[in-house]
């Protein structure tokens, strides 16, 4: 990647190899922890090396220059000032600078301003949110939301026990995913993926496995914001997706309602708690209405934490006969298929690099009931 910063900046941390070699290395090391399970061919899915990050958060570094933009070193010495980051998309980077040189140009603006937050989306749209050491008053209001017009942007700010939404706290992006356009309003304190080239990819993966079932109902945990539940829903009868993050399922609902999406039922549960529902360990008030037993689960999809999944809901799953695993951490999804290959096959396995440059990688599998389980 083409950075002033690429070896001294420590969000970084894969500087001495090309990417292609990186990609190479990084398929390598899932192929190893999947092969014991049977697999031994691995797609790899990755979009660009540069412009790929939909989201960033950046320190603000104050010196008797100014306010800059700042980040850890990669030797841990301290902070490298940034005057520039490849890595996000577009409609960030041509904001960032001329957002400092504003903030600079203001000293109620930069007074006690401790981090920048971007959030953006493919359509151009982008929300900064700007975050304290001090309270935000009225006259900083005033000021802050001419920065609205001036980079054709929404502003929020935030410092201790205070959030100030000037116009809105989310921005609406757009993916072509299955030969349609679909519409996800990603929240500035909400979970999106970070990476939307990859991410329309990791989402055709996941559709091209449920398209293998196309029947039954679904089950989702971790359905976040609906970004994989919204697209596959139209392969099933109905689709059952829990979460955990009030914020999170308030936008799944908006987004269904946005995609024209209505066989979903989006519950506030958790992983643990959902597997008690379903297995009538305890009743909910959040599922009043909603009739458990009347679904016939042909396919679950997990997106799980980097901590994997929890005992009781891998044997949940392994009940069902289509599993699709989506995981961000090799090693605890190695981990967990050491349970779900006592009962299923994998069929396919794949990698999606949604953190070029990182040691990061996210992978995911498909696996179908090989045994029937009393």
């Amino acid at each position: 990647m083409n950075c002033k910063h690429f070896i001294t900046c420590g969000s970084c941390t894969i500087t001495k190899v090309g990417y292609e070699e990186e990609l190479n290395e990084k398929r390598e090391r899932v192929l190893k922890l999947l092969a014991p399970f049977g697999v031994q061919n691995l797609a790899t899915l990755s979009a660009h090396d540069a412009h790929y990050r939909a989201r960033s958060e950046f320190r603000i570094w104050h010196n008797e220059e100014g306010a800059h933009y700042a980040m850890g070193r990669a030797d841990r010495q301290g902070v490298v000032l940034i005057e520039e980051c490849p890595k996000v998309i577009k409609p960030i980077e041509q904001r960032m600078m001329p957002l400092l040189k504003l903030i600079n140009a203001s000293p109620l603006l930069k007074s006690k301003l401790f981090a920048v937050e971007f959030l953006a989306a493919t359509t151009d749209e982008v929300l900064i949110t700007l975050i304290y050491h001090k309270p935000l008053d009225e006259a900083w209001q005033i000021e802050a939301k001419g920065l609205e017009s001036q980079l054709d942007a929404w502003i929020m700010g935030r410092s201790r026990k205070q959030k100030v939404v000037l116009t809105q706290e989310y921005v609406t992006e757009k993916l072509f995913i299955d030969g349609r356009d679909y519409r996800y309003r990603h929240y500035e304190s909400g979970f999106t993926q970070p990476n939307p080239a990859v991410n329309i990819q990791m989402i055709g993966w996941a559709i091209r496995q449920a398209q293998k079932v196309a029947s039954g109902d679904f089950l989702e945990s971790y359905c976040g914001l609906g970004n994989f539940t919204i697209p596959i829903a139209k392969y099933f009868d109905k689709v059952l997706a829990t979460e955990i993050s009030k914020r999170s399922i308030q936008a799944a609902q908006e987004n269904c309602q946005l995609n024209g999406v209505d066989n979903i039922a989006f519950i506030r549960l958790s992983s643990e708690e959902m597997t008690e529902a379903l297995n009538g360990v305890r009743e909910f008030r959040r599922l009043e209405g909603v009739d458990l037993s009347a679904y016939n689960f042909s396919t679950v999809l997990v997106d799980p934490p980097r901590a994997g999944l929890d005992r009781d809901t891998t044997e949940l799953i392994s009940h069902i006969d289509h599993i699709i695993y989506i995981s961000c951490n090799p090693e605890t999804l190695a981990r967990d298929l050491e349970v779900l290959v006592e009962t299923h096959e994998i069929q396919e396995a794949a990698i999606f690099d949604q953190f070029p440059h990182t040691h990061h990688i996210e992978s995911g599998v498909f696996l179908t009931r090989s045994i029937i389980r009393v």
